[in-house]
């Protein structure tokens, strides 16, 4: 059974999906506000977020400990090419990845949790505090995503 930390993944996750896939079409293109991503670079940013993460949460899951690097934001959307995809793409692709998320935090065992977790050169956090953050850095980013269409 997936304890409290997993269930309140799933259900965050859940949540999001439903309001990303509100988000109308029409505004794929446009930047959040003006100078921003566009809502399709911000999805792309949640793919290459999910990525680093589900090295992460496995990592720290099967060996008791992570340690590894940050990521450069910019270079990976710009190498991953978001920008040029649908947007029915890039909602298949959110979805996915967070099904396979949702599938690897459910299984974390209650006593890996505490396992210490290094991004870069942050201080240490436990794993536990890592899912729920990636939990909230989402919700931060579905702000952006539904939020009005500037006048530029």
């Amino acid at each position: 059974m997936a304890n409290e930390i997993a269930q309140k993944f799933r259900t965050d996750l859940d949540d999001m999906h439903r309001a990303l896939i509100l988000v109308p079409a029409v505004l794929a293109d446009v930047p959040w506000r003006e100078g921003g991503w566009t809502r399709k670079q911000i999805v792309g940013h949640l793919l290459d977020s999910a990525t680093n993460n589900r090295q992460r949460f496995v990592r720290a899951a099967t060996e008791g400990k992570y340690e590894g690097p940050k990521y450069a934001q910019d270079a990976w959307l710009a190498a991953h090419g978001y920008a040029s995809q649908s947007w029915e793409t890039l909602l298949g692709w959110w979805e996915a990845e967070h099904e396979i998320l949702m599938a690897i935090v459910d299984l974390i065992p209650e006593e890996r949790l505490e396992s210490s977790c290094r991004v870069g050169d942050d201080a240490p956090v436990t794993l536990g505090y890592l899912i729920e953050d990636y939990a909230r850095h989402q919700r931060w980013h579905l702000k952006q995503l539904t939020a009005s269409a500037p006048t530029i």
